[in-house]
């Protein structure tokens, strides 16, 4: 019997099934729409539809070769009367292992689980052939995103496989995915996935604008888009962000974002990324609501510390002893007897030798890069203490300041606040507090000026949103998180980003 469900129906003419097709899968590029064509003319007498990024070449030519082509041959002295139409082509599929399907919806859904589908000519109904799926490498836990709840599917090294995996979790023709080859010598595909009716218009508008400038560059990973694209190559803020789990993806396609995936790298590129998207994961979904806000609150004070720490204490202890309790004065002025240089030298000395320890750490071979860092700034410390190169307080101001710096998330937002931690340190030898402060306006400033994609970084705080909020200090209860996106074409007033999720 013929699969029905609501939906349009398919038609004889091959013609109008095929111009169907395409309307439906419209600039979704990952799907073949191929005619077969027979007799001198060549001319068309059925189709085959199937989703690339779902099914292999060598699957989908296994399926042609062994089911659809001797479905086809068999069914090539076309349609007999009405009375033996359905019972001829329901056992013609039956021995070809074939599911039969009259509706345009319910082939659609069969498309994204991975159907092959032959429309023949005459026939107003499709044989699907369900594919044995992809063929990956083993899926593990992403290693740059562990989670203790939640999904653990990463991405792997091969385009198709990454969107059929996004393909398995919105099965839609609302997900477009559009491909962009860059260079002439790797020839290296570039896909872009965005949910219709859920992405700005106008910022994906932008974003292909962008995006066509890397054709001329020959791309080795998604980094490498990132730098075309992205709005100040200068700023030591990220403005796109990296995942390798899929669950984070759909989840910022449901945002309104737009992927970049790129063959031979695992990671996915979310555009646009907002200052306040860098102090979130996706295990604060998984997790109760109380948990969650701790822990993010937990975040946002290692941003402070992690920036701040190094750079207050120089403040003070240089300009400013008066603020320091006259007991831990006293104690801090202890420790430093003896240290023959200032807290700015020391500062300095200490928190080069450990980004060198950490950069050591993450280039030597893992099972020894995590010996090397441990030990290495036990040795370290103790050794300076001893040598009177710094102090107690300095080493315990420097750890506290690493330890921080590991608590934020994401990586590149990690690497901007390391950054800018040496300015602040130098901005608080010279000026002090005063010179503090003006390190903060001008980071604030560059902060509002920043945009990305079109959109301000700071969006969410300012222009403030009193809505997005119960998103980015706070993780509100799911039941005022999880709606489902309204297509912007069919409703007026989409929306807030964060109501999105």
């Amino acid at each position: 019997m013929a699969k029905k469900s609501s939906g349009t129906a398919l038609v004889r003419e091959l013609r109008a099934n095929r111009e169907k097709a395409c309307a439906l899968f419209d600039r979704c590029q990952d799907v073949s729409v191929i005619p077969l064509g027979e007799g001198p003319e060549e001319e068309a007498v059925a189709l085959i539809v199937y989703c690339s990024s779902l099914m292999d070449e060598q699957e989908s030519r296994r399926i042609r070769t062994l089911l659809a082509e001797p479905l086809l041959r068999e069914l090539a002295g076309g349609p007999p009367a009405a009375p033996d139409r359905e019972s001829r082509l329901r056992e013609a599929g039956a021995r070809h292992q074939a599911e039969l399907f009259d509706e345009w919806k319910a082939i659609e859904e069969k498309i994204w689980q991975g159907y092959l589908f032959l429309f023949v000519e005459g026939w107003t109904q499709a044989a699907g052939f369900k594919s044995a799926g992809l063929t990956k490498r083993q899926v593990t836990e992403p290693v740059s995103e562990p989670s203790v709840q939640g999904p653990r599917e990463g991405t792997v090294e091969t385009l198709p496989v990454n969107l059929g995996m996004l393909r398995q979790r919105i099965g839609t023709s609302r997900l477009k995915i559009e491909y962009v080859t860059a260079g002439t010598v790797l020839r290296t595909d570039i896909a872009f996935a965005y949910l219709d009716g859920t992405v700005d218009e106008a910022m994906l508008a932008e974003f292909r604008e962008r995006i066509a400038r890397v054709a001329p560059y020959e791309v080795l990973d998604t980094s490498f888009v990132e730098d075309v694209i992205q709005d100040s190559a200068w700023s030591p803020f990220p403005q796109h962000r990296y995942t390798e789990r899929t669950d984070t993806a759909a989840a910022s396609l449901l945002d309104g974002k737009i992927l970049v995936l790129t063959d031979n790298s695992p990671m996915i590129l979310i555009c646009p990324a907002l200052f306040v998207d860098f102090f979130t994961t996706s295990e604060d979904y998984y997790v109760r609501t109380v948990y969650a806000t701790m822990v993010r609150q937990l975040r946002l004070l290692a941003f402070a510390i992690a920036l701040t720490l190094p750079s207050v204490y120089v403040a003070m202890s240089t300009f400013h002893p008066e603020l320091i309790p006259n007991i831990l004065l006293l104690a801090i002025l202890d420790a430093r007897e003896g240290i023959p240089f200032p807290a700015i030298v020391e500062a300095l000395i200490m928190e080069t030798s450990f980004e060198l320890l950490r950069e050591a750490g993450i280039r030597l071979p893992r099972p020894v890069g995590s010996a090397v860092s441990i030990v290495g700034a036990l040795v370290i410390g103790q050794a300076a203490i001893m040598a009177k190169i710094a102090s107690p307080i300095m080493v315990i101001v420097v750890a506290l300041t690493g330890i921080a710096s590991f608590a934020i998330p994401h990586y590149e937002m990690a690497i901007a606040i390391r950054l800018l931690r040496f300015p602040l340190i130098l901005a608080a030898s010279f000026m002090g507090g005063y010179g503090l402060m003006l390190g903060f306006i001008f980071i604030l400033l560059h902060l509002c000026c920043l945009q990305t994609l079109g959109q301000p970084y700071l969006s969410s705080l300012a222009p403030l949103k009193l809505r997005d909020l119960r998103d980015v200090f706070v993780r509100a209860p799911l039941k005022t998180l999880m709606r489902s996106p309204r297509n912007r074409r069919l409703h007026a007033g989409a929306p807030g980003r964060r109501e999105q999720r």
